[in-house]
């Protein structure tokens, strides 16, 4: 008998990829799961995605870009039109993306870039890859997405893991707002292709077209936000502004999902910071005196 006495071990840290983190919490009853009908509770909210879009450049002979000599970090990338980088009177929407040219190689399998109009298969279309293979590139949006009521995370009525615990469902479609930067971007850097030199011809992709629902078929990018958001709030937020539960003290929250929005640029640098902001305070205050640090 006696007071009970905290160990350094009594500290929870969830390190999984933020959607595990999101239903590792649900299935463990770990704070309160959001509800869209109400728009209460937190776990799970303001579940936020990539917007993609782009276009196509083919060149005439001249203009050789070797796609198979590409690098990680190959490339060129205007921040004009990303973030508040630029005037968003009467435009209807926040955010904005980057505009890149890259060229990371070109995949046997994944690179056959085509012009418009080009038959999906046979003959003309083998002759069409052997064309313009040395003579294409890509200008990539890279868009923000903000998130809205309508998009979360929770825990599927119906389908469970081998342990019988119910999966992980995403509700997830671009809103209005993305669909608007997205379109504005893309104009940008298409107006940026037409004014290329040696062009032939140009063609538009944009993954939040209007009328167009998202699709989890083809890939576009590994960069999911929010579900377990921090904030100042606990009615609005999982974690307090050190990563530390608001229900449980001893739990701390790290990756990707404290984020309430995903920016133009991947979420990857900014949450290693924070991760390094959590494991100071863990360290230097909470071990020590282990409490909630901050008053809800």
């Amino acid at each position: 008998a006696g007071e009970e006495v905290f160990q350094p071990a009594d500290i929870v840290c969830m390190n999984a990829y933020g959607l595990w983190n999101v239903h590792l919490m649900l299935v463990s009853g770990l704070g309160k799961p959001y509800d869209p009908k109400t728009r209460t509770g937190t776990v799970g909210r303001n579940y936020a995605y990539q917007t993609m879009a782009g276009v196509n450049v083919f060149f005439d002979d001249q203009v050789v870009t070797n796609p198979f000599m590409g690098a990680g970090a190959l490339g060129t990338v205007i921040d004009d039109f990303n973030g508040d980088n630029f005037d968003h009177s009467d435009l209807g929407f926040l955010g904005g993306g980057y505009i890149a040219c890259t060229q990371t190689n070109g995949r046997p399998i994944n690179y056959q870039p085509t012009p418009e109009g080009t038959p999906a298969w046979g003959a003309d279309w083998k002759r069409a890859v052997r064309e313009n293979y040395l003579h294409h590139a890509s200008l990539t949006v890279h868009g923000s997405s903000m998130a809205t009521p309508d998009n979360y995370l929770d825990l599927d009525p119906t389908w469970k893991d081998a342990y019988g615990r119910p999966l992980l469902r995403m509700t997830f479609n671009f809103p209005e707002n993305d669909r608007r930067m997205a379109d504005y971007v893309m104009g940008k850097a298409h107006e940026i292709a037409r004014n290329m030199e040696n062009v032939t011809s140009t063609s538009a992709s944009n993954r939040a077209a209007e009328g167009s629902d998202y699709s989890i078929v083809p890939y576009q990018t590994t960069h999911n936000t929010g579900g377990t958001v921090m904030g100042t709030d606990p009615t609005t937020s999982v974690v307090n502004r050190f990563g530390q539960m608001w229900d449980h003290h001893n739990v701390f929250v790290f990756g990707a999902g404290l984020f309430p929005q995903n920016l133009g640029y991947n979420p990857t640098g900014p949450l290693m910071g924070v991760a390094y902001w959590t494991l100071d305070h863990m360290k230097n205050d909470y071990i020590t005196n282990p409490r909630p640090l901050m008053d809800a």
